[in-house]
């Protein structure tokens, strides 16, 4: 299995400086490849203190020229947020060459409605909006130009430039949260990447429903998914426990509010009817979200990801080690223990 961290930039409720928080990412980013992980990730997200990360180019770009062989990935570039979606596909061949092929490519549409509006988006139409950008990405980095003629994407004819030098099938992949979209992203011949955000089995559910509509649509199997969850790892047992309650705690309440999980707004906005859920619903969504997450000892943190990887049938896992706004040497003592107790045996698993 391979095995990645990936840097979110979280400010919760604003408790350290945007610097400080840049700081102490770009601090933890560059232990990634001496600690021996193969890959390193970051997000996209606006406007507010949930991730400082506006466009995952940049910081990925910047440790590109900053490591050698660790694989770097998106996850995700916010399709619709994009006005002029070619741009997308410039700064994905740009990455690349600068890279020298180690990016993996990771898409998704988003769910925030506050970022939707500071973009004057519609959230009623993203998926439409996701799927002529995407299609025409996609397309355009194998071919080496961008054309499309959609209801929301109108784009002449232009060479992308730096052209492409690589091929991105098998390392372009698309966050999926509901089964509709798990077959659209199969149908523009996009891997899944699993951000779990709802009971397991509905999660392994979204996964094979991927599964056949890509052998479907392509005729073979898709990539292995990527998943991604929070990590903290303690050698005491107890004090993992205890961290789960709090900061764990912490970071899935933060998830709730900045996607408003349980708002009513979601019933009413084309694609998203299946994020709506009772008002009362969400403190069982921030339970449900602590228990999803990699909390406790080495040997608890490996069988935790082994077991993900027989479920989802993935054979990459990204954690995300510093959240919440807990001190930065307390995520490095994680880091280094998860380095030296559990990577060595999940890489040879």
């Amino acid at each position: 299995m391979k095995v990645g961290m990936t840097s979110v930039f979280h400010n919760p409720h604003e408790v350290r400086s945007d610097a400080e928080v840049y700081e102490e990412n770009l601090h933890l980013a560059d232990l990634a490849e001496p600690l021996g992980f193969d890959s390193l990730w970051t997000v996209e997200h606006h406007f507010g203190d949930y991730c400082l990360s506006p466009n995952p180019f940049t910081f990925l770009s910047y440790m590109a020229g900053r490591t050698e062989r660790i694989q770097l990935g998106s996850m995700v570039v916010v399709v619709p947020w994009w006005h002029d979606p070619i741009r997308i596909a410039e700064q994905a061949s740009a990455l690349d060459h600068i890279s020298r092929g180690r990016y993996i490519f990771g898409l998704g549409r988003g769910a925030a409605r506050s970022e939707f509006e500071g973009f004057g988006v519609p959230m009623d139409e993203s998926r439409q909006r996701f799927v002529e950008a995407t299609e025409m990405i996609v397309e355009g980095l194998e071919r080496g130009y961008c054309e499309y003629d959609g209801e929301h994407v109108k784009q002449v004819r232009r060479d992308i430039r730096p052209r492409p030098a690589r091929s991105f099938v098998g390392r372009r992949f698309a966050a999926a949260v509901s089964p509709e979209s798990s077959e659209i992203m199969a149908k523009l011949g996009l891997g899944m990447l699993v951000i779990p955000q709802k009971p397991f089995d509905l999660i392994v559910a979204d996964v094979k429903t991927h599964s056949e509509a890509f052998r479907e649509a392509w005729g073979e199997a898709p990539p292995a998914p990527i998943c991604s969850l929070t990590v903290y790892c303690d050698e005491d047992e107890g004090r993992a426990k205890e961290f789960k309650q709090t900061r764990v705690r912490q970071q899935a309440e933060n998830v709730v509010r900045h996607y408003e999980l349980g708002g009513q707004h979601f019933a009413n906005v084309k694609g998203y009817e299946s994020y709506s859920t009772a008002p009362d619903a969400q403190a069982a969504m921030v339970d449900l979200q602590i228990e999803l997450q990699v909390c406790g000892t080495p040997d608890q943190v490996v069988e935790h990801i082994r077991t993900l990887g027989r479920e989802l049938g993935t054979d990459h896992f990204v954690g995300v080690f510093h959240f919440a706004g807990m001190p930065v040497e307390e995520s490095e003592r994680s880091i280094r223990l998860f380095a030296r107790e559990a990577l060595p045996t999940l890489q040879q698993a």
